[in-house]
């Protein structure tokens, strides 16, 4: 809903469903956890959120301007466990992986990533060599195996984008970055009920 169309249904103006929103968003937001069980593997990987301010966006391969955020989910519950901060559309994931701060919340827990998470010690599909044909049996398996575990955070992007500020963000500065924490949280809440 809009601040137009919010506001008459409280009984305010649209300035102060604004200003209210303003000071709850940042209360709603996901909080990155700490402390992961042993055992935990975490998957990872990068989504663009297309954004309308320049300042904090680029234009990245759907030429559109775009923020690129890590997304961190629990690969068993598929919660999602931390967001990056935004980095404009047009830096790869294995920068970006980095430079978000989505490297330091997880710190030494294992995580699955795809192919383009190279040179950053996270699993990754096997390749093949320069000259190879095909990769041996036992690598298309473990391949195949890792599709199907890394297919979790692809869903939990189609969630995420079912809302409509993650499809075309008009906040400007931090906003996107709120907003993002926000439906993550939200996601949180509808899947564990």
């Amino acid at each position: 809903m809009t601040l137009r169309q919010l506001a008459p249904l409280f009984g305010i103006s649209k300035s102060a469903a604004d200003r209210i929103i303003n000071r709850i968003a940042p209360l709603l937001a996901l909080r990155p956890r700490r402390r992961f069980r042993k055992d935990t593997v975490l998957i990872v990987d990068g989504t663009l959120v297309p954004t309308r301010d320049h300042a904090v966006a680029e234009q990245s391969k759907n030429y559109r301007y775009s923020t690129n955020h890590q997304v961190v989910i629990d690969a068993d519950t598929r919660l999602v466990v931390a967001v990056g901060r935004p980095l404009p559309g047009n830096r790869n994931d294995c920068k970006a992986w980095e430079l978000s701060g989505a490297k330091a919340v997880v710190g030494n827990t294992t995580v699955i990533a795809d192919g383009g998470y190279r040179g950053t010690g996270l699993v990754i599909p096997h390749r093949r060599e320069p000259g190879q044909a095909e990769l041996p049996a036992w690598k298309e398996e473990h391949n195949r195996s890792h599709r199907k575990v890394r297919a979790g955070v692809e869903h939990a992007f189609a969630r995420l984008k079912s809302w409509k500020i993650l499809r075309d963000c008009r906040l400007k500065g931090d906003g996107v970055h709120h907003a993002m924490l926000g439906i993550a949280r939200l996601h949180n809440l509808a899947l564990a009920g």
